[in-house]
């Protein structure tokens, strides 16, 4: 999809969520409409985004007029006053948007959120505590879960694997992961191929269970 057929997003708080999610938006091509009652941050976001606007947007009156209805997306970013989330998330539902994120700041506010009439709850804190800590262990180099303990990761190629083939090492077999591609230094990411040996400082993508990647990222050389 080109830059100039992506559909425009409205984005109610522009705070460190909703801020970061609209400069993000606009850098993928989107046309971004940002409202925060916040004087300062209006003005922090005037230049970086489509259109920024001081505005009450838990009014459903304030969110008519800034033209909500003709939005297929919006993203209420309001974490900490949960009733100002929770309205304009309620006015935005009224307003029949068809496609409303918000953040929650825990799961008693993303149920109200919900049967307000959010289609997606986000919990930007819990996943990135969840994220510091599977970190910390200092095994995984990256990773993003995608639910249901399934993830992607970033890691340091185990030694037992390094010198031979993937077909050989059995990663999928023996530890249920599968390497998706090979990083090597001063090299373009390659696609894994059960031809494909593992070399002394490569760094893998891997799929699997959450679990099973991190005890993948630390087994040993026998």
């Amino acid at each position: 999809m080109s830059a100039d057929t992506r559909n425009p997003v409205l984005v109610i708080g522009l705070g460190r969520f909703g801020g970061s999610v609209a400069r993000t938006l606009e850098r993928m091509g989107h046309e971004v409409l940002g409202a925060d009652t916040d004087p300062l941050l209006v003005q922090e976001y005037a230049r970086d985004l489509t259109q920024v606007v001081e505005a009450d947007c838990t009014d459903f009156t304030c969110l008519e007029k800034l033209g909500a209805r003709s939005f297929t997306s919006a993203v209420v970013g309001i974490g900490g006053d949960i009733e100002a989330s929770v309205l304009a998330v309620l006015a935005l539902s009224d307003l029949g948007v068809p496609n409303i994120w918000a953040k929650a700041t825990n799961e008693k506010h993303g149920r109200i959120l919900q049967r307000t009439g959010a289609h997606h709850i986000v919990f930007p804190e819990e996943k990135m505590g969840e994220r510091v800590a599977r970190l910390l262990n200092e095994r995984l180099l990256d990773f993003i879960n995608f639910g249901d303990e399934f993830a992607i990761a970033k890691l340091a190629a185990p030694e037992p694997i390094i010198g031979i083939p993937l077909v050989t090492s059995e990663c999928r077999k023996k530890h249920d992961v599968t390497v998706i591609g090979v990083k090597r230094e001063g090299e373009d990411f390659i696609h894994a191929v059960p031809d494909t040996v593992i070399m002394p400082g490569d760094v893998l993508v891997v799929s699997g269970r959450i679990d099973n990647i991190e005890a993948f990222a630390a087994i040993h050389a026998d």
